[in-house]
């Protein structure tokens, strides 16, 4: 089938091929400025837990280089400029130049830009050599991307043998009970949050749709083994509401 046959998911939307990655960069184009302040919001900090943990797993000594994928307003690029040190270097991309800027901007304030480089960058066609990096993250930016396994083989051809990719993602309720509990609050309080706080409640809709399109967390493990990836596990966080996925490039 020809790219301009085929569609893709855009929350419970099917949309062209070709047209998601517009849909999404102007998601993000409109809740750039309230972004992080959603964040704190919607998961009552919790995200901030999530993201340390994934930090937690990076291995990164002083010296080394990391990407950051998709990486918005730079949480993840922050820790891991601190963990690299002023000798190593992190690279902050992102598709959006809205979220982008945001980003350099906060790490600029928070003084670790000196050693971390800011690309508009789409996640599918990496724009980096082979072989360039210690770490490579990707942090709620997976379930935007229209091809997921060209994605993941991107992220893979950048990464040194040896390297690892950590995603951190949205997933599937797996506690007993929370499914439901998570539909009503993902599907009401979300978009009205989106409406008060970001003055847009579709783009938040979006987000809680976006979240149930995206595969499960067995789903995802096959796809890292597929495009790769040695040693490919997962660590459910918050009930299976968020995972982290791991594997290295062997």
């Amino acid at each position: 089938m020809k790219t301009s046959d085929r569609t893709v998911d855009f929350g419970f939307e099917k949309v062209p091929w070709t047209d998601k990655a517009g849909r999404v960069r102007a998601v993000f184009a409109s809740v750039a400025g309230k972004y992080d302040v959603m964040n704190d919001l919607m998961s009552l900090g919790v995200h901030r837990l999530w993201k340390r943990f994934a930090l937690s797993l990076t291995g990164l000594k002083a010296g080394q280089r990391a990407l950051d994928v998709a990486g918005g307003t730079g949480d993840l690029a922050l820790g891991l400029a601190r963990q690299v040190g002023r000798g190593g270097r992190v690279v902050l991309s992102d598709i959006n130049r809205n979220m982008l800027e945001v980003g350099r901007d906060r790490l600029l304030d928070r003084g670790v830009a000196g050693n971390v480089d800011f690309v508009i960058a789409d996640a599918e066609r990496l724009p980096f050599a082979e072989d360039s990096f210690d770490c490579v993250t990707i942090g709620f930016g997976l379930r935007n991307v229209t091809d997921k396994a060209a994605a993941l083989s991107s992220m893979r051809r950048v990464l040194k043998p040896g390297g690892q990719l950590l995603i951190l993602e949205f997933s599937t309720p797996v506690a007993p009970g929370l499914k439901p509990l998570y539909d009503a609050y993902s599907f009401n309080v979300l978009p009205m949050l989106g409406r008060l706080v970001a003055q847009d409640a579709a783009s938040y809709r979006y987000l809680a749709e976006s979240i149930r399109m995206h595969p499960n967390q067995e789903t995802l493990l096959e796809m890292l083994q597929a495009a790769g990836f040695a040693q490919a596990r997962y660590h459910n966080l918050s009930g299976g509401i968020v995972a982290l996925h791991r594997g290295y490039k062997i």
